[in-house]
């Protein structure tokens, strides 16, 4: 079985990842122990800027939701790359975590969380799509509407 890199997977969908994010406070965008390359939690920013303010399902559609879960998820690769230097580091995605703020009669928190998803699905593949975990919250830090959470396994 030939297995396609994960760089080799961005190019063929064309996939242009964003500047690696920077902090928006007193903290790294991403610290590995052992085999682990735990992420900062990720906002839909492009670089410093965000891209998308409000909660979902009010001020923001289903679609955008799903917009805003994917771009935060590509400057997660973004955090990564930097940090390893290319994504074919990468073993597996060990866990996913996406938090939304919505409103408390939202619904559909699995199809905005699904951005990040099949981002993930067609750059790893299917072998290597992790567990994941979807919550709505009251609120997200800057306004943003929601946040990823990444942990990575690496290899050496």
């Amino acid at each position: 079985m030939v297995t396609v890199s994960s760089e080799a997977r961005i190019l063929e969908t064309s996939l242009v990842l964003p500047p690696p994010p920077t902090p928006f406070g007193a903290y790294v965008e991403a610290v590995q122990v052992g085999s682990l390359l735990f992420l900062s939690g990720m906002l839909p920013v492009v670089g410093h800027a965000p891209q998308y303010i409000g909660r979902v399902g009010r001020e923001l559609s289903v679609a955008e939701g799903y917009d805003a879960a994917r771009t935060a998820c590509l400057s997660g690769l973004a955090a990564a790359r930097a940090h390893l230097g290319s994504l074919d580091r990468i073993r597996t995605v060990a866990k996913l975590g996406v938090y939304i703020a919505a409103p408390d009669d939202f619904r559909e928190h699995p199809k905005v969380a699904d951005g990040a998803s099949e981002l993930l699905l067609s750059v790893f593949g299917h072998s290597r799509l992790p567990p994941r975990i979807v919550l709505g919250v009251s609120s997200i830090p800057l306004g943003m509407p929601l946040e990823v959470d990444l942990v990575l396994d690496i290899a050496r």
